[in-house]
């Protein structure tokens, strides 16, 4: 029996959210504002379904099945783009969105 063949995973931050009243109220002193761990449009490359390096453990969490998901081939319905899903932090504080892109090599 083959081992399994996974496609490539492009994670791109797509927007970093600023929710300034949610953090006033309950961030302690001195936390930022957002998320200081990334660029808007930063990318990255997950290959066999791992965490990329230099990538968030918290935000991988959360969005490691869906990377797997993308990476067996499948498409999540409700997004318009075949091989993507677009994904949030679970970090209310610092919530952040990023763009998974399936890579499908063409020959």
């Amino acid at each position: 029996m083959g081992a399994t063949k996974y496609y490539d995973i492009k994670i791109t931050v797509l927007k970093k959210l600023d929710v300034g009243d949610i953090h006033e109220k309950y961030a302690s002193e001195g936390v930022p504002t957002n998320c200081s761990k990334y660029k808007e449009g930063q990318e990255f490359i997950s290959k066999n379904c791992n965490k990329p390096e230099g990538f968030c453990s918290w935000a991988w969490a959360g969005l490691q099945d869906k990377v797997v998901y993308l990476a067996l081939g499948h498409d999540y319905p409700w997004v318009k783009q075949k091989g993507t899903e677009i994904f949030c932090c679970a970090d209310g504080l610092h919530p952040v969105l990023y763009k998974l892109e399936r890579i499908e090599l063409t020959s």
